[in-house]
């Protein structure tokens, strides 16, 4: 019987994605262990924009309501304003215009207003709008990280008692792969020649890529068998890395493999000879964790979110120095006792990160909303 219990609605469309990057993870992995907690108490209903895989979610509401554009201003307002639930929570996008009382949303990050070079002006200008928007007119904030929460007070004068912050998990499948066979099959199957460093992520300007070739470039000489591979999407902006690639003469030596599969991305991590992620800003740093997890030595920089979540098992470095970057790639690669050293320091960092205390966080927001008369 659920006719009595408060109706908990959840916008799932980010969670269906064939190429997940962070926020679409983060939408699904939540999803999946928070139901279950949710499941005692609550009614819970998932708004799609297109059908999930059977028992993808089991324990909710399945709510398919496709609409070709403008799905959540329009579609999923009308959704509201029709059948509203008791309360509404956003993971991984932004609330209605017209929505329940009491809501709940995810911020991931402001980097568009610390680097907006790395943005198109009109998603730059959507960004800002619709963050601030949903920071204000949201009961309550979580954020990824203390980084995301401190911009948001910082910002745009949200009090810091709206927010609260709430650390996600990492894909804990992943593991260190030490048959030879299947690292040799990865390898074979992106052509990666030899050893490599590997970067994963979206390409674009945000990322600090050209900073990471050229710190590259520097080692390439005296490193003849190393390939930097950066792996993953282009995003706006990428043929400028593409350019500096063959710029610098390193077209066979800089490789894009695109988009890696979930079933190779271990065996590719555990494979590399350093992780390196010098992005300019992240409100949290999924594939840092996903290093770790595979037992990678990591390179990240001392920027934003990255050392309050990569914590000791990393060698932190100054993205917007070029030498720096490659004088902590030359260590990594040389000190074979750093590279054990961080190693260990990165497994035990993991123990502060799980999809179950996240799902336990945002549990306690949602009854504090619930039980708060005057929201």
């Amino acid at each position: 019987m659920t006719a009595n219990k408060p109706t908990i609605g959840i916008d799932a469309s980010r969670a269906l994605s064939t190429a997940p990057t962070g926020t679409e993870g983060y939408s699904y992995h939540l999803i999946r262990v928070l139901l279950p907690q949710l499941d005692a108490q609550y009614r819970t209903q998932l708004y799609f924009r297109s059908t999930p895989e059977p028992d993808a979610f089991p324990g909710a509401e399945l709510r398919i309501i496709t609409f070709p554009r403008m799905w959540t201003h329009a579609r999923l307002s009308w959704e509201m304003a029709r059948h509203a639930p008791d309360l509404l929570f956003v993971p991984a996008h932004v609330l209605p215009l017209v929505r329940p009382t009491r809501t709940l949303v995810t911020i991931h990050d402001l980097g568009y207003r610390y680097f907006p070079e790395a943005h198109p002006r009109r998603q730059r200008l959507y960004l800002d709008w619709s963050t601030r928007w949903n920071a204000r007119v949201a009961s309550h904030i979580l954020a990824d990280s203390c980084a995301t929460r401190d911009a948001l007070v910082r910002e745009y004068g949200i009090a810091a008692s709206k927010i609260t912050v709430a650390y996600p998990g990492y894909n804990s499948d992943l593991a260190p792969v030490r048959d030879a066979r299947a690292l040799a099959a990865v390898q074979t199957r992106y052509a990666i020649p030899g050893p490599y460093i590997l970067f994963i992520g979206r390409l674009q300007p945000r990322k600090n890529l050209v900073r990471l070739i050229e710190a590259f470039a520097r080692l390439a000489p005296d490193r003849p068998s190393l390939s930097l591979v950066l792996a993953g999407p282009a995003g706006w902006l990428a043929e400028p890395i593409h350019t500096r690639v063959r710029e610098l003469g390193l077209e066979g030596r800089v490789l894009f493999p695109g988009y890696i599969a979930d079933t190779d991305k271990a065996a590719l991590l555990s494979g590399a000879q350093v992780f390196a992620y010098p992005s300019l800003y992240e409100g949290f740093g999924f594939p840092a964790l996903e290093a770790q997890a595979c037992g990678v030595p990591l390179l990240a920089s001392t920027t934003s979110s990255l050392p309050e979540v990569v914590g000791d098992g990393g060698l932190l470095v100054d993205p917007l120095d070029t030498s720096a970057i490659a004088a902590g790639l030359a260590r990594l690669l040389d000190d074979a006792m750093l590279r054990r050293t961080l190693v260990a320091l990165g497994s035990a960092n993991l123990r502060r990160f799980a999809w179950e205390s996240t799902a336990r966080t945002v549990l306690t927001v949602i009854e504090n909303l619930l039980d708060n008369p005057s929201v």
